[in-house]
C-alpha cells in the first residue's frame, strides 16, 4: 500500500494551529499524568473524564501517593466512571511502579507494557508524548483516521489485519526532531479523530489530509474502518436488597471478583426475587417495599435492576462479607453508580 507523502508534516502543522488546548492533561510530559488520562479515556468520553481526572490529580498528585492508599480509596474516587477493572489495574500499576521502579515509569513503550493494565497503544502514547519515542498509537479514533486516509479495507476484526494497520501507522510517523515532533504528532492524530474525522458526518473540508485521503476520494469516508465482528448485547435481571436500619445505616458488601461491579461495595445482589426474599429474616418478609424497576446500561449488557427496600434491626446479619455502614461512611466507598444514586435519593 502506497503511503501518502507529507502526511506527518501536514498533521504537525494542523495540530499546532487547530489542535485541542483546553484539556487538563495536555501540555505535560509527566508520565504519571499522561498515563492517568490514557487509562481514563479508554471507552469513556472526554467530557466525562475531565472532571474525574481533575479530582484524581488533586487527591493523588503523583504515583507514590496513589500507591500508598488502599484500593477501596481508588474505587471510591472512580465511582461512576465505569469499567472498574481500570481502577484496579491503575492501583496495581502504581504499586509496581513504586516497588519495582522506585516511583519512575519505564521510559520505553516496551518497558511500559510490562506494567498491569498498560497495553501497546497506551504504552505508545506515554512513551511518545513524554519521551519522544517513535511508536504509534492505535486507539479507536486513530484507526478511523488512518483507515480512511489509506483506504485500508481489511477487516479489523481479524488480528492479522490490525497488526498490518499498526505497521502502516508506524511507517507514517515523523522521522525528525522526535522529541518535539512525536508528542505533537500523537496528540494531533487523536485530536483529528476527536474533532474532525468523526464516525458520522466527518468534517472533511477542515481536514489537513483531505487531498491525501483515499476514503474522501472514493466518496465514502463512513465506510471505514471495516470491522465485521460485533459483540452481541445481552440483558440480565438482578434484585437489589436495600436493607437499612431505623438509625440510617445501610447494609453493603464488597462484590466478588470476577463479576458485575467486582470489588465495589453494593447492596446484596440476587438473580431472582425468590432468592432475595429467602435472604430476609422471616419476620420481615411482609415488609418488603418493591421500588420502581429501572435499567442500567453497561457496554454490552443491559442490567434490569429490581430494588427492594426493607428496614431491619442492626443486629441482623445478611452475609459474612457484609456490614452495616453509617450514613457518614458509605459515601466514601466505591459504589456502582445506580447503587449510589439509590442511596443518595434516600
Amino acid at each position: 500500500m502506497k503511503l501518502p507523502e507529507g502526511w506527518a508534516a501536514r498533521l504537525l502543522r494542523w495540530q499546532a494551529r487547530h489542535g485541542r488546548r483546553d484539556l487538563p492533561w495536555q501540555g505535560t510530559r509527566d508520565p504519571y499524568r499522561v498515563w492517568l488520562s490514557e487509562i481514563m479515556l479508554q471507552q469513556t468520553q472526554v467530557f466525562t473524564v475531565r472532571e474525574y481526572y481533575t479530582r484524581f490529580v488533586q487527591r493523588f498528585p503523583d504515583v507514590r501517593q496513589l500507591a500508598a492508599v488502599d484500593l477501596d480509596d481508588v474505587l471510591a474516587l472512580w465511582s461512576g466512571l465505569g469499567y472498574y477493572s481500570r481502577a484496579r489495574y491503575l492501583h496495581a500499576c502504581a504499586l509496581q511502579v513504586v516497588t519495582k521502579y522506585d516511583g519512575e515509569f519505564p521510559r520505553t513503550a516496551a518497558g511500559l507494557q510490562s506494567l498491569p493494565g498498560i497495553g501497546p497503544s497506551t504504552a505508545a502514547a506515554i512513551a511518545s508524548i513524554c519521551h519522544g519515542e517513535r511508536v504509534a498509537i492505535l486507539d479507536g479514533n486513530v484507526k478511523r483516521v488512518l483507515t480512511r486516509l489509506l483506504g485500508f479495507e481489511a477487516d479489523l476484526a481479524q488480528g492479522a489485519n490490525e497488526r498490518a494497520l499498526w505497521q502502516l501507522a508506524t511507517a507514517l510517523l515523523p522521522r525528525r526532531d522526535l522529541l518535539q515532533s512525536m508528542p505533537r504528532y500523537t496528540q494531533g492524530v487523536m485530536d483529528l479523530g476527536a474533532t474532525v474525522c468523526l464516525p458520522r458526518k466527518p468534517a472533511c473540508a477542515l481536514c489537513p489530509a483531505a487531498s491525501l485521503c483515499v476514503a474522501l476520494a472514493q466518496g465514502r469516508p463512513e465506510h471505514y474502518p471495516v470491522k465485521t465482528r460485533k459483540l452481541k448485547r445481552t440483558a440480565q435481571s438482578l434484585w437489589l436488597l436495600w436493607a437499612h436500619t431505623r438509625q440510617g445505616s445501610v447494609w453493603l458488601r464488597p462484590r466478588p471478583t470476577p463479576g458485575v461491579w467486582a470489588g465495589l461495595y453494593c447492596m446484596e445482589l440476587f438473580d431472582s426475587e425468590a432468592e432475595l426474599t429467602a435472604a430476609v429474616p422471616p419476620a420481615y418478609r411482609d415488609r418488603l417495599e418493591h421500588l420502581p424497576v429501572f435499567t442500567h446500561v453497561l457496554t454490552h449488557k443491559d442490567l434490569r435492576l429490581h430494588p427492594v427496600r426493607v428496614a431491619l434491626p442492626s443486629k441482623t446479619t445478611l452475609s459474612q462479607a457484609g456490614a452495616w455502614l453509617r450514613s457518614e461512611a458509605w459515601p466514601a466507598l466505591g459504589l456502582p453508580a445506580p447503587v449510589r444514586k439509590l442511596l443518595q435519593q434516600g
